[in-house]
Parts: structure tokens; sequence; C-alpha cells
């Protein structure tokens, strides 16, 4: 088997989770409220388990040209997106701010990651392979549901507070 396509992927993939992580530790270096800081402080510890998982992976790739069996088994956080949606939280962004950019870009890059884990999912002839990209692939989904419900919240904020509905 040729090395190389898994190897590219596991490459790609640790690079994206890295940049990731990189926006969401900026995001959380630059918020001022607690409940903000907590939310992209979660994304980053997300992004870094994918980051060691990753890790793991290649060099087990490396070594003996087979991916770890690891489980991956979904829990209740993987599957379902937890309500960040509460007040303390939405409220705290500005529709129009740093953090609210950085939700936005964030979009991009975890509907890049859910279509890539997928897909590879899709083609790896490796069990556990397939086992680690699906497994990413719904966690990323998770973040990107969030992401997309906070955004849609922010903007029907803007809305609102500029009268831009037309009724």
């Amino acid at each position: 088997m040729d090395k190389s396509k898994p190897l590219t992927i596991l490459k790609n993939a640790f690079l994206m989770e890295k940049k990731g992580r990189s926006l969401y530790e900026k995001a959380m270096d630059h918020a001022k409220y607690d409940s903000v800081k907590a939310f992209f402080k979660d994304l980053v510890n997300d992004e870094q388990e994918h980051i060691n998982i990753l890790e793991q992976q290649f060099k087990a790739y490396i070594k003996d040209g087979k991916f770890l069996a690891r489980g991956y088994q979904f829990d209740d956080k993987a599957v379902k997106a937890p309500d960040i949606l509460d007040e303390t939280l939405k409220d705290k962004i500005n529709a129009a701010s740093f953090e609210a950019t950085v939700i936005t870009a964030s979009i991009n890059f975890e509907e890049k990651a859910v279509t890539m884990y997928a897909l590879r999912a899709k083609e790896a002839s490796d069990p556990e392979e397939k086992k680690m990209y699906n497994w990413l692939s719904v966690w990323e989904k998770t973040h990107l549901e969030k992401l997309m419900a906070l955004e849609a919240s922010l903007m029907e904020n803007i809305w609102q507070d500029n009268n831009f509905w037309p009724f």
C-alpha cells in the first residue's frame, strides 16, 4: 500500500487543527467576558485533543504502516452540541466584533474539516483509519453546528438592533 496518501491527509489534518486551535486561542485571549473565554477555551481543548490524536496516528503509521486502534467511541458531547446559546454567551458577543469575525471564519475551517474527514473515512481501507476520521468528522460537525447557531443568533441580534426587519 502506498503510504503517501494517508500521510498527506494526516499532515493536512494536523495543520488544519493547529490553525483552528491558534484562531480559537487568539479569540479566547481577546475576549473580555468569562463566558466567551470559556466558549473558545472549550474549542481550543477540542482542537488540541484532535492534534494529539493525529500526531499519535502519524507516528504509528510511519512506524508500522497502520493506524492505532483507539476505539473512537462517540459520547454525548461529540454527537450532540451542547446548548451554547444561552444569554450569558450571545449577549456578550457583538455581531461586529473580533469574536464574531472569528466565529464566521471558523465556520469555514469546520466545514472543510467535516468534508475532509468524512471523505477520508469513506475512502480509507484501514478500519481504524475509517473509525478515526468518521469520529473526527462527527466531532467537527458538532463544532460547526455550535458556530453556525451562534452566528445566526448574532445576526438576528444585529438585525433587531438596527431595525433591519421589513415588518
